[in-house]
């Protein structure tokens, strides 16, 4: 399934799309921080693992690019607690200015 997630340089965002509907997560950079904020998966393309598959692409991009991340997107940043290996890309920030948008899975 990642192999369909294409990267939408134009608007800061990986997509997995179909003609039902597109799923995607959304990324701000700053610097070489890449601020994961959102990631919406519709209705109609539950239940087949996307939000994992593109928060993984996400992480592998930023990895291959030498970036950090910020999971500002509460459902990244349970998948990086869930998957260890993908610590070491975290910028560490105070729990408390963990204050960023809610994300729709």
């Amino acid at each position: 399934m990642g192999e369909n997630i294409t990267h939408n340089v134009a608007a800061n965002r990986f997509e997995y799309i179909t003609p039902e509907a597109t799923a995607y997560i959304e990324y701000e950079m700053q610097q070489s921080i890449m601020d994961l904020t959102h990631t919406i998966v519709p209705k109609a393309l539950e239940g087949r693992g996307l939000g994992g598959s593109l928060v993984k692409h996400a992480l592998e991009y930023a990895r291959e690019k030498g970036y950090k991340i910020k999971p500002t997107c509460w459902f990244v940043d349970k998948f990086v607690k869930k998957f260890k290996d993908y610590q070491e890309l975290v910028v560490e920030i105070p729990e408390d200015s963990h204050n960023g948008p809610v994300c729709e899975i």
